[in-house]
């Protein structure tokens, strides 16, 4: 094996640099956003080296040339089915990273080459809704005579009630929790890392307090996730395709009681009901935007596709109203170019 260059080390010292320190610190707290960048790298890592045959001591500055990511994203689509929705975030991580290189003038010029890279057409997909007796008829599902029936019926709830992002009702903990106040609340860490509170109707504190006793026993930990795995226990959160399994298995078995439920159903879908109910009730469009955690109303109006009338009228009001963060440690083959560049390896 060939020797690294010193242009390949200083391109494998960046990538760890701005992974580890520049990005957590000066770009984004997520550290799903973080995860989402080590992956668009090596995928990008996992391009040159099996299409391009860059081995560590080949790779060099132009390796993040105009040509080759126009191939990645091709080679994303053929080869990993991406839509394109995916290529465009998986190319704006990578501009993100080669923005960081550009701080060295002798690097600027990928930046320009990478802006100059198209973003692939997308068609905005229109969430399927679920009317107010497709939602009961989902309710009505779980086995209240076994443990995940229970569980399952109270995060139903809960996801209903507050129309919050399933990620955000994951992530809840223990103390994020405030049900014997007079106004029951519980507080949420959205996109950005964006706290909301959002109220609890009776009926959802009744079942929590319930489900806390038999899940979380007396006394439980304030820093136990509220909704947690089998296999972790308290201090695992629930995965969100757990979550999804368990709902159509819902939605396969309410078909036979409301035709309207999705049988494909997935966890914002709830989200979007809920959102689509509370303006059928009258809600303010506002309103409905605040609880969402949208920082845009025009974004409240597309997610719901508010017609032109309701527009205006939501305008006018406007106008009126003036993770246990730690990641796991990678397992990687240390001869490969993904490892020399201190990325986890793509499997084929």
């Amino acid at each position: 094996m060939k020797k690294s260059t010193e242009a390949a080390c200083k391109i494998a010292r960046h990538i760890g640099q701005w992974l580890n320190e520049y990005a957590p610190s000066q770009q984004s707290s997520s550290t799903h956003t973080i995860k989402s960048y080590a992956h668009a790298l090596s995928l990008y890592i996992s391009f040159l080296e099996v299409e391009k045959k860059i081995t560590p001591s080949d790779l060099r500055p132009e390796c993040f040339c105009r040509a080759y990511i126009e191939e990645w994203l091709t080679w994303l689509v053929k080869n990993r089915g991406s839509s394109p929705e995916t290529c465009n975030n998986r190319l704006a991580a990578l501009r993100t990273f080669l923005k960081y290189l550009g701080r060295d003038v002798t690097l600027l010029f990928l930046v320009q080459d990478a802006s100059q890279v198209l973003r692939r057409k997308t068609f905005r997909k229109k969430v399927s809704g679920m009317s107010k007796k497709a939602m009961q008829a989902l309710l009505a599902e779980p086995d209240l005579s076994t443990r995940t029936g229970r569980r399952d019926l109270v995060l139903l709830i809960v996801m209903y009630n507050t129309a919050a992002r399933i990620d955000e009702i994951l992530s809840m903990k223990i103390q994020h929790l405030r049900l014997e106040t007079e106004k029951p609340h519980v507080t949420v860490i959205g996109k950005g890392r964006k706290i909301r509170t959002l109220y609890l109707l009776r009926k959802a504190v009744s079942h929590l307090k319930k489900y806390l006793l038999e899940f979380h026993k007396e006394k439980p930990d304030p820093e136990s996730y509220v909704f947690y795995s089998r296999n972790t226990g308290v201090t695992g959160k629930m995965s969100q395709p757990a979550v999804n399994k368990q709902l159509r298995k819902y939605a396969a078995s309410a078909q036979s009681a409301c035709e309207q439920v999705p049988l494909h159903l997935h966890a914002h879908q709830i989200r979007h009901a809920k959102a689509s109910h509370w303006l059928e009730d009258g809600m303010n469009i506002v309103q409905i935007s605040f609880l969402l955690g949208h920082s845009n109303i025009q974004t409240t109006m597309a997610y719901l596709d508010v017609t032109t009338e309701q527009e205006a009228k939501a305008l006018a009001t406007l106008e009126d109203e003036g993770n246990r963060d730690v990641s796991k440690k990678w397992k990687v083959d240390m001869t490969g170019l993904a490892a020399f560049c201190g990325l986890p390896a793509i499997k084929k």
